[in-house]
């Protein structure tokens, strides 16, 4: 990441969309909340059912249930203004014309001033994170569906109204462009994070003082004590 501008102000209708049920949290859980109590409708899209996003549990409808249970959980201490999930099983997930019509569907139905999503471009960090498949797939899905598909009457008529996206904060990046300052709401998507138990383990808690030192090591970037980076695109109809 590099010195990055500060983002400001509030959008009025924010459109998150990840593949799984922890990802927006981790991702941008503290930027969410901000928004939210700011005002904005936030809402997300999850694509996936997180149906093998644990080593716990061998009933998988019951962790389907459980990352359900804890998705609402969560949402209920961001402000998330509401929840779709598409339901894909976890690692066949495809960009393809379904998901990109449901996406479309959901950015005309919402009409968001923001979509945020996964970078797809970001895959090695160093030598100790490969950013895995699903979350690029949903990443390319995203801004495929949104420019020039959801925009364009002539994808997908029959899902309502174009709705032209000026921009998108891709999170993630290695590339970031922008910050947010999330000082007032790192504490909350800490306690986000960690209603993914299911996921987490009994190991839970000791994930709280990570999500911190992420949060502070963007901060330094953007002169605050705890940020969220982003790269910021702007779609060419804007």
């Amino acid at each position: 990441m590099v010195a990055a501008e500060l983002v400001e102000g509030t959008p009025g209708r924010v459109l998150a969309v990840y593949a799984h049920p922890d990802d927006p949290d981790v991702s941008c859980g503290g930027t969410l909340a901000r928004w939210a109590l700011a005002g904005s409708a936030v809402h997300v899209v999850l694509c996936t059912l997180g149906d093998k996003g644990s080593s716990e549990f061998t009933d998988v409808a019951a962790l389907v249930a459980r990352r359900a249970e804890e998705v609402q959980a969560a949402g209920r201490i961001l402000g998330v203004a509401s929840y779709d999930q598409l339901g894909h099983p976890d690692g066949e997930i495809e960009n393809d014309l379904a998901l990109r019509r449901s996406l479309v569907a959901k950015i005309r139905a919402v009409r968001p001033d923001v979509l945020v999503c996964p970078d797809p471009l970001a895959v090695l960090f160093g030598e100790h994170y490969y950013n895995h498949r699903d979350h690029r797939v949903v990443g390319f899905a995203a801004l495929d569906a949104a420019s020039p598909a959801a925009g364009s009457p002539l994808y997908f008529p029959e899902e309502g109204e174009a709705w032209s996206l000026p921009l998108a904060y891709l999170s993630g990046s290695l590339e970031a462009n922008v910050h947010v300052d999330v000082s007032a709401t790192i504490t909350r998507k800490a306690d986000a994070v960690l209603c993914h138990a299911s996921q987490l383990g009994e190991a839970g808690e000791r994930f709280r003082p990570v999500v911190e030192e992420r949060a502070a090591e963007a901060g330094r970037l953007a002169g605050v004590r705890f940020a969220e980076s982003f790269r910021r695109v702007r779609f060419a109809h804007s």
